[in-house]
């Protein structure tokens, strides 16, 4: 067993371990602390906005402390869906220091479905928002007469919101007509400069007129190698400016832009949250035929995602359009079935003995057995290096929710200890170093914060 490209192990850095207690304190503490009265802002420094994925696992953790709280929180996110029912990746707040910021964008200026306020950016990311409103519909109806009150008013005005939005997804963004769900930037992936995108983004020329622009993260984060590289955003500026000449326009972005890809973590969201939604839209006699859509949605979607298996490992692969090529890049990405199923029992044991074996969580160097993004066993390994390796605390929540509506109750439990263990110093940081348990990336993090409060008050 090698471990790629990161040599020798590191030793395993000293950390304190909170207390059950203490570590729920802590967390609703950074809810508290990055909370603005109008968002909870995922976190202090680095990223003081809404982003649309963070906020639907905030609304998670939110539902713990605070039915109310945790229903204008998606009120404030689909205050800025668009009028062609896209739900931005950014929601902005009055906050500054963030690049690209709404004057990089200028949505409500060149698009005619985007909001002229709040500000938004461009682009969407994974479509997890009806795990956030089953969440708080049942947390509201464990509580009190006013909780259950204020969780069934949420359902009935998002509901049709988020319908929309899913319509959006499988009407603009199924370039082959598979259910295959297709992104137009890394970012909309949600795992930015994961190496899934690295094939598809050689193909992005930026041209000699970009617009130059001043960078604002490498100033707040204490290792620079954590970061992307100069040349990586060259090509994040230039997808954001063909889109902005495209006005936004989803179809011609997905017919023009140059970057277009089968995304399977996408893709499999999307059929986890239509079979949530469905769900919800039967518990409150939404239309039948509503209903029935989102049933189609997640059964193609499904199905397309376990199409893409590779037949030499059993994961899941994305595929460039552009190029016409798949990757098969060995991230958490290839897991992806078991997030909306569509695989057979014995393909499901597969890939559950494969996640949790040598390669990746059950890799015997690994600090804890939280999900790393990419294998340890792996050449292109980078434990420091945003999602090229390390553990992202929230991408382990999502695997335990789903994997439980499977019926995978010990193998999510597994992964919650283990994920436990790993936040325990308290820092609830945006991601891990997965061979020492370091805390990386910017820290108070409200998605890690969130996530952590949930799995302490389960059951």
């Amino acid at each position: 067993m090698t471990i790629g490209a990161v040599g020798r192990p590191a030793p395993h850095v000293h950390r304190p371990h909170l207390g059950t207690a203490e570590l729920a304190s802590g967390a609703a503490w950074v809810l508290a602390g990055n909370d603005t009265g109008r968002m909870v802002t995922a976190s202090p420094r680095l990223y003081p906005h809404m982003w649309s994925w963070d906020a639907a696992f905030i609304m998670v953790g939110l539902a713990r402390i605070s039915v109310d709280r945790a229903a204008r929180e998606m009120e404030t996110l689909l205050g800025g869906q668009w009028s062609d029912g896209m739900i931005p990746h950014i929601v902005f707040s009055d906050g500054t220091g963030y690049f690209p910021g709404p004057e990089r964008w200028e949505t409500g200026r060149l698009s005619t479905a985007a909001p002229g306020t709040p500000a938004t950016s461009g682009i969407c990311q994974p479509p997890v928002h009806a795990i956030a409103l089953r969440t708080i519909v049942d947390a509201g109806r464990r509580g009190s007469a006013a909780d259950n009150r204020r969780a069934e008013e949420l359902l009935a005005t998002a509901w049709p919101r988020l319908f929309a939005w899913h319509r959006w997804l499988a009407t603009h963004r199924d370039p082959l007509g598979t259910g295959l769900v297709a992104i137009t930037h890394g970012w909309e992936s949600g795992m930015d400069n994961s190496p899934r995108w690295d094939s598809a983004y050689s193909g992005v020329r930026p041209g000699t007129d970009l617009t130059p622009y001043t960078r604002k993260d490498l100033d707040k984060v204490g290792d620079e190698g954590e970061r992307p590289t100069d040349a990586e955003y060259d090509r994040y500026m230039w997808l954001i400016e063909e889109m902005r000449r495209a006005g936004y326009r989803p179809d011609e972005v997905a017919r023009n832009g140059s970057f277009l890809v089968g995304d399977v973590f996408m893709t499999a969201a999307f059929a986890l949250a239509c079979d949530v939604l469905a769900d919800l839209g039967e518990e409150s006699d939404r239309s039948p035929e509503q209903v029935a859509t989102l049933r189609s949605w997640a059964a193609r979607s499904g199905a397309a995602v376990a199409a893409t298996r590779d037949p030499a490992t059993g994961l899941a692969r994305d595929f460039d359009v552009r190029a016409d090529r798949w990757i098969a890049t060995p991230t958490i990405a290839g897991f992806s079935s078991l997030l909306c199923g569509g695989v057979t029992p014995e393909e499901r044991a597969s890939l559950v003995a494969a996640l949790e074996g040598p390669d990746w969580a059950g890799h015997p160097h690994l600090a804890t057995g939280a999900l790393p993004t990419v294998s340890p066993s792996a050449a292109g390994f980078l434990p420091k290096q945003y999602w090229r390796g390390p553990q992202w605390p929230v991408i382990s929540w999502l695997f335990t929710w789903a994997m439980r509506r499977q019926g995978l109750h010990d193998s999510a439990a597994g992964i919650r200890a283990e994920c436990l263990r790993l936040v325990s110093d308290g820092t609830f940081a945006e991601y891990y170093h997965p061979l020492t348990g370091a805390p990386l990336g910017s820290l108070s993090q409200s998605w890690t914060a969130a996530v952590v409060l949930d799995w302490l008050n389960e059951g």
